[in-house]
């Protein structure tokens, strides 16, 4: 069977193969143990229940979230401040019982240099009140819960775990009582009889708050409003006392989100716990135009979207849906300049080949192809619209942030490049009937191309495609996916383009002896895609990982030539085809958990290049500290998987000028690697419109927004950016 007809059969089984892990990131949980304890270096989480009556309707039931820090090790409260996460839990519980709330303890100010930030340290109870329904009669009550967390201290750490608990239901459960009772009275409490205005005058919030208790006078009030992106965390409100009235000036944030008319706060006495909690009205009304988005707020269309001339560093307007779908169309015309793509172009180029003087099979495949890659990247990002509707923080190329996906397309190049190369031919191993039907749909072998080619450049991002993707997640489903449209028929249009066109046709030796040599060397690029791969995987699940690949694509190959080959008798190939199919399926038990695990902290590139290349893990903390000092910074937003990211750091970022300019400028050098999922770089890509890498951004000294450069980053560009912010 020809090269460029393989791909229906592989296509197939490889989307079937990624629908699994598809559904677990929908999960967010994706192969993770499930178990009552998870320990990481940080902090040690456990699952908890309080039931001192049994399970039963009426009685006191709570679950609760333990979580033991290590020594200056913290997470956030439901505000975080300045920078951070709230804890998450997501309960799945027997039918009508219910969960509540989390019972968030008052928390505590947490300084991260200029910032402030609101959280816990040492150890915390995040307790939930659960209702049993009348009628429940279970033995036990079965609880799982899905917790995500983000520990932070000089850096942050997105962790999180699967839990299971099983709650006996006619017997006290009170192992736990002194943890939940300390809980119960580290909350805040109503305060009755206080009441609480403010107003909104000269950038800052009036406060005042009557009615206080008579323990609380004289002393320090801290202000912690439940609602993040109102005021300015770090700033200094002493207060004033008067009588049993408190007011305090606190200074709004220069870049608020948020303008309640109600605004909720926990307000907390100095050496008296615990805070007690007010609700208060804001009196006045809010300035008309408040700032960009915050760190994991998804911002309005065209809000947070920073582009400029490199040189000027001037913003530009935000982007328009018709100009979206144009630069659509444009950055997928040039994903085919991808290095990412080639691969599979080249099995187009032996179908263009094939076809050349049959000029009405040449267009038929021509637009076969282009409905391929058009409703790939329609469904794909259907699936991302959903996933991401859905609470999920991820952006485009998020398939390949799984490492069984990328272990599944390694399988797939693997299968294509052992064809070319002559190792097997599907037609030795496919049912006839199944070769017989694929003579009668031969377009659906175009079709699936463009399935193909989609799959592997979904991870790039070209010129132009930046803003677009970026302004597309904001949009309504419908127009959201006519840009995900566009961008597909630009991909496609350069072949489709080229079928229509008679002189290509024509200018194409027809098919001869040089195709079978063109098909072996076209091998060679399949196989420099799958070492892509492997080193892809290497980032996501480490050494281990690697080790694992590899030997399942050994047992595969093992499969493919004894169930393929030719040269191999009916007997041979029953004998060699058995045990290569037993020892692909014992592979695939050994090695399945290693895939569905990720690397351990500090194996990844970023990782291993902050230690020796003068960059360093990224996070909000450490730009703002820089910027505070007055010290230029550089993030580079980055991927293993981004084809892009690789070509931009291996030569632009690697120039020696660009290295000098970066050391006499004193450059602060981030690097956010989003090989893994990772919500805070997902929330921070949002902030500036964009919802894939690469991603880079320079902030000047003093300057209140950094300036987005393109995609394909050049040395003269980068140093004017540098130059500009200097200036």
């Amino acid at each position: 069977m020809p090269a460029y007809t393989l791909v229906p059969r592989l296509v197939l089984s490889t989307l079937l193969a990624l629908s699994a892990p598809s559904a677990a990131l929908a999960q967010g949980s994706a192969g993770s143990p499930v178990t009552a304890v998870v320990t990481t270096p940080q902090v040690r989480a456990e699952l908890v229940a309080h039931a001192p009556e049994g399970v039963a309707p009426g009685k006191p039931v709570w679950l609760g979230l333990k979580i033991e820090h290590q020594p200056h090790w913290h997470t956030y409260w439901k505000n975080p401040g300045d920078s951070g996460l709230p804890t998450t839990l997501q309960w799945t519980l027997p039918a009508g019982v219910q969960a509540g709330d989390i019972a968030w303890p008052t928390p505590k100010r947490l300084p991260i240099g200029p910032l402030m930030n609101y959280g816990y340290e040492d150890t915390l109870l995040l307790p939930v009140a659960v209702t049993v329904p009348a009628g429940f009669a279970g033995g036990t009550l079965d609880v799982r819960l899905r917790a995500d967390w983000l520990v932070c201290k000089e850096v942050c750490i997105p962790e999180g775990g699967d839990f299971a608990l099983q709650v006996p239901a006619q017997a006290a459960t009170a192992g736990h009582a002194a943890l939940f009772d300390a809980a119960q009275r580290a909350q805040p409490t109503p305060l009755a009889g206080a009441q609480a205005t403010a107003e909104v005058r000269d950038g800052a919030l009036l406060v005042r708050v009557a009615g206080l208790p008579a323990a609380w006078r004289g002393k320090p009030l801290a202000f912690f409003p439940e609602t993040a992106g109102v005021i300015n965390n770090a700033a200094k409100a002493p207060g004033d006392w008067a009588g049993g009235d408190w007011s305090a000036r606190i200074p709004l944030d220069p870049q608020r989100t948020e303008g309640p008319t109600v605004l909720p706060a926990v307000l907390v006495a100095e050496g008296v716990m615990p805070g007690g909690q007010l609700q208060v009205q804001v009196t006045t009304p809010w300035p008309a135009t408040p700032g960009p988005a915050q760190p994991g707020a998804l911002p309005a269309l065209g809000e947070g979207t920073v582009t400029g001339s490199p040189a000027t560093g001037t913003a530009a307007a935000p982007v328009g849906f018709g100009l979206a779908l144009l630069l659509a169309l444009l950055g997928g015309a040039l994903l085919n300049l991808m290095p990412c793509v080639f691969p599979v172009l080249s099995l187009k180029v032996l179908g263009f080949a094939a076809h050349a003087h049959d000029r009405r099979q040449l267009l038929a495949g021509g637009l076969a192809y282009t409905a391929g890659v058009v409703l790939s990247f329609v469904a794909l990002a259907g699936l991302l619209l959903a996933l991401r509707a859905g609470g999920e923080q991820l952006g485009w190329g998020f398939q390949l942030q799984s490492p069984a996906v990328v272990a599944a397309l390694a399988a797939l190049f693997t299968l294509i490049g052992l064809n070319l190369a002559g190792v097997f031919e599907f037609g030795s191993v496919l049912p006839s009937s199944v070769a017989a039907a694929r003579a009668r749909h031969p377009l659906v072998d175009s079709a699936l191309t463009g399935v193909l080619a989609v799959a592997v450049a979904s991870p790039c991002t070209a010129p132009f495609m930046g803003a677009s993707l970026g302004l597309a997640v904001t949009l309504p489903a419908v127009q959201a996916l006519a840009v995900f449209a566009a961008l597909g028929l630009g991909m496609a249009l350069p072949y489709l383009a080229a079928s229509a066109w008679p002189a290509v046709a024509r200018a194409l030796p027809r098919p001869g002896v040089w195709m079978a040599h063109f098909k072996t060397v076209m091998a060679f690029p399949m196989f420099a895609t799958v070492v892509w791969l492997v080193w892809v995987l290497g980032q996501q699940a480490g050494i281990d990982g690697v080790a694992v690949l590899l030997a399942l694509l050994v047992a595969l190959a093992f499969v493919a030539w004894s169930l393929g080959s030719p040269a191999l008798g009916p007997k041979a190939r029953a004998g060699f085809g058995t045990a290569a199919v037993l020892l692909l399926g014992a592979a695939l038990v050994w090695g399945a958990p290693t895939l569905r695990q990720e690397a351990q902290a500090g194996t990844s590139s970023a990782a291993s290049t902050a230690a020796s290349d003068d960059w360093q893990p990224w996070s909000a903390e450490r730009v703002a500290q820089a910027q505070a000092e007055g010290r230029p910074v550089f993030v580079d937003f980055t991927a293993a998987w981004c084809v892009s990211c690789q070509f931009n750091k291996r030569t632009t970022l690697s120039d020696a000028e660009v290295k000098a300019d970066f050391k006499a400028r004193n450059v602060l050098l981030l690097r956010a690697d989003w090989t893994r999922r990772d919500p805070a770089i997902t929330a921070e890509l949002a902030r500036f419109g964009r919802n894939g890498v690469p991603v880079y951004l320079v902030y000047a000294p003093g300057a209140a927004r950094p300036q987005v450069l393109s995609e394909i980053l050049s040395v003269s560009e980068v140093r004017q950016a540098l130059a500009a912010g200097a200036s």
